[in-house]
C-alpha cells in the first residue's frame, strides 16, 4: 500500500471512529476545543471546533495533505509550472496580485511585467472615467457603467462590487450576464444611453451569450446617441483585437488578460475594471493586497496553521470521511449576498470532476454541492431542514464583528449585535441541539400541561451533532475581502490536489454549448431532423406551437 493510500485508509478509520460520537460528547471530553481547533491570520479567525473532529483525525487529514504532496504542487503552481495538464497551461491568478514568484517567465513572456503594464492601463482608465476625464460623446461624464459578460467575466465582479458598496464613489455599475432578454432589457430600461459606458468582457470576443447581449446593448446605444458616436461608449476586456476593432473599439480601450487565468479566477485582472470604476484604484489595490497576503500565508505557513489547508481538510473530512455531499455557505453579511454563488462556481466548476489528472476514474468522491444565502434570511427559509431534516448538511458561516456603513444611521450598531447573536446561536443549535429532557423542562417551566408536553416533545427536540465552521473577521473592507476570496481559491486548489484532479479545466460546460449551437436554428423554426430524440423533438414542437399562438 502506498503512503497516500495508507493515509486515505487512516482518514476513513478516524471517521468511522468519530461518526457515532456526538459533538456534545467531544466538547465534554475537551473543554479547550476552541483553542485547539481554531487558527488566525491577521484579524481573520477560522473556528472549526464544532466539526466532528479531534486531534487524531486532524493529524490524519494533515498527513493526507502531506502525502498528496500539497506543498509540492503549491510551489509548482506559484512557480508557473503548467499544472493545468489537459490544457497545457500555467495557473497564475496569484500573479495578478503579486502573489507568485518574483521572476516568472512563461513561454518567453515576463509575466510580472505584463501584469503590471495591463494593471496600470486599466486602473488609469478607471480613474479617468471616475474623474470625468474620459467623457461620453456628448461631453458629459459617464453616470452608469454596464458590464456585459458571463461566468468568470461577470460573477466575480458582481460579487465584489456588491460587497464593497460602502466604497462606491464612481459611476453606478450594472451587470448583465443571462442570455434571457429580460436581463438586458430590465437593465437598460433604467439608463440613459448618452451617459452609459458598456464594458464587454469576453477573452475571445465570441462568447455566445455575451455577444448577443452586446448586440442588443449596441443597438440600444446607436438608437440613443447615433452610430457615429457609439464607439466612444465601448470598452472591451478581451485579447481579440481583430474582433474588437470590427466594433469600432479603439485599442486604447481594450484590456487583455492571459490563458493562464481561468475565468472564475479572473476578477483580479482587467475583468475587474468595473470594480475599479466603482471603488477606485486605491481600493482595488487594497483588494489585491489582501489576496496577496493570503497567498503568502498559504505559501509559507506550516500545514497545521495554514488556513487554506485547514479549510480544505475540513471539506475533505466532511466529503470523504463522513460522506456529506453538500455544504451550506451562509454569510451573515448582507453585502456578501453573492458570495455563495461566487464560491459555488469557484468550487463546483473546479472540482466537479470524476477522472484524475491522468484520465482514470477517481477512487473517491470529489467536489461537494455548494449553496447558500445570507443570514438571517436563511434561518427563515431552509434552516428547518438543516436543523431537523434527515440529512446532515455542514455549514460554513462568515461573520463580520463590525458593520460598515458610509453614512451611519442611528441604531445600526444594534443591528450588527443582533446579526452576530443569530449566527452564534445557529452554530450552537446545530452542534448541541436540544434533548427531549431539555424540551420537557422548558415546557414545564412555561406552565405547559404534561399531556401537551408529551404531544410536542418529539417535534421540539433537536438532534444536534451537525457540524459547522465559522470565519470571523473585523470588517468587510477591500483588504479583508481579498483575503477571503483568496482563502477559498486556495482551499479549492488543496482539495483538488488531495483528490488528484485538475481543478483548472472545465470540459463539462463544452457539450451543452455545442448542442445549443446545433439546436438554435431548429428552435428558431428550421425543420426538425429525424435524428433528434423523442423528448427534445416533442419539446421543440410544443415550443413552436406556443410561439405561434403568441403571434396570432
Amino acid at each position: 500500500m502506498t503512503e497516500l493510500a495508507s493515509q486515505w485508509a487512516e482518514v476513513q478509520q478516524q471517521a468511522k471512529r468519530l461518526k457515532p460520537v456526538h459533538l456534545r460528547e467531544l466538547f465534554a471530553q475537551d473543554p479547550n476545543r476552541f483553542a485547539k481547533y481554531s487558527a488566525h491570520f491577521h484579524d481573520l479567525l477560522l473556528d472549526f471546533s464544532k466539526e466532528k473532529i479531534d486531534q487524531a483525525a486532524l493529524n490524519a487529514l494533515l498527513a493526507l495533505a502531506k502525502a498528496a504532496k500539497v506543498e509540492h504542487w503549491r510551489d509548482q503552481m506559484l512557480s508557473g509550472a503548467k499544472i493545468n495538464s489537459t490544457e497545457h497551461r500555467a495557473v497564475l491568478h496569484t500573479a495578478l496580485r503579486g502573489g507568485a514568484n518574483a521572476n516568472l517567465i512563461i513561454d518567453g513572456q515576463d509575466v510580472n511585467a505584463e501584469v503590471a503594464e495591463v494593471k496600470e492601463r486599466f486602473l488609469a482608465f478607471a480613474e479617468q472615467v471616475r474623474k470625468g476625464e474620459y467623457l461620453a460623446s456628448n461631453g458629459q461624464a459617464f453616470t452608469d457603467v454596464v458590464n456585459i459578460g458571463i461566468g468568470g467575466s461577470d460573477l466575480g465582479a458582481v460579487m465584489v462590487t456588491q460587497a464593497l458598496a460602502p466604497y462606491h464613489d464612481g459611476p453606478r455599475t450594472h451587470f448583465v450576464s443571462n442570455v434571457d432578454g429580460a436581463h438586458i432589457a430590465d437593465t437598460l430600461a433604467k439608463l440613459n444611453p448618452q451617459t452609459t459606458l458598456l464594458i464587454i468582457a469576453s477573452k475571445t470576443f465570441t462568447t455566445a451569450e455575451t455577444m448577443l447581449n452586446f448586440a442588443t446593448a449596441l443597438a440600444w446605444l446607436k438608437v440613443g446617441i447615433g452610430e457615429e458616436n457609439s464607439g466612444k461608449h465601448l470598452v472591451a476586456v478581451s485579447t481579440n483585437l481583430e474582433r474588437t476593432r470590427q466594433f469600432g473599439i479603439d485599442d486604447s480601450r481594450v484590456f487583455g488578460f492571459w490563458d493562464w487565468v481561468g475565468g472564475r479566477y479572473s476578477l483580479w485582472s482587467s475583468v475587474g475594471l468595473s470594480i475599479a470604476i466603482a471603488v477606485g484604484a486605491k481600493n482595488f489595490q487594497a483588494l489585491l493586497d489582501g489576496a496577496k497576503a493570503m497567498d503568502e500565508h498559504f505559501r509559507t505557513a506550516p500545514l497545521a496553521q495554514n488556513l487554506p489547508v485547514l479549510l480544505a481538510s475540513i471539506g475533505v473530512w466532511r466529503r470523504n470521511g463522513l460522506n456529506y455531499p453538500t455544504v451550506g455557505l451562509m454569510p451573515y453579511d448582507q453585502r456578501l449576498a453573492r458570495f455563495p454563488a461566487y464560491v459555488q462556481q469557484l468550487d463546483m466548476e473546479s472540482n466537479g470532476k470524476s477522472v484524475t489528472r491522468d484520465g482514470t476514474a477517481v477512487s473517491t468522491t470529489t467536489g461537494p454541492i455548494v449553496w447558500g444565502e445570507p443570514g438571517t434570511n436563511s434561518q427563515h427559509s431552509f434552516f428547518q431542514l438543516i436543523h431537523q431534516g434527515t440529512d446532515v448538511i455542514p455549514v460554513d458561516f462568515l461573520l463580520a464583528a463590525n458593520d460598515h456603513h458610509a453614512k451611519p444611521i442611528p441604531g445600526l450598531y444594534q443591528h450588527q449585535t443582533v446579526l452576530m447573536t443569530n449566527a452564534l446561536a445557529q452554530a450552537n443549535a446545530l452542534a448541541f441541539g436540544r434533548t427531549a429532557d431539555e424540551v420537557r423542562a422548558e415546557m414545564q417551566d412555561s406552565g405547559a400541561k404534561p399531556e401537551a408536553i408529551e404531544e410536542l416533545v418529539a417535534h421540539r427536540t433537536f438532534k444536534g451533532d451537525r457540524p459547522s465552521t465559522m470565519l470571523v473577521y473585523k470588517t468587510l473592507d477591500p483588504y479583508t475581502l481579498g483575503m477571503l476570496v483568496a482563502l477559498f481559491e486556495h482551499k479549492v486548489f488543496v482539495q483538488g490536489i488531495i483528490w488528484n484532479i485538475n481543478s483548472y479545466d472545465q470540459w463539462g460546460v463544452e457539450l451543452g454549448k455545442k448542442l445549443a449551437t446545433a439546436l438554435q436554428p431548429i428552435v428558431a423554426g428550421a425543420p426538425i431532423p429525424d435524428s433528434l430524440d423523442s423528448s427534445t423533438r416533442g419539446l421543440i414542437e410544443h415550443i413552436h406551437q406556443l410561439r405561434q399562438e403568441e403571434t396570432l
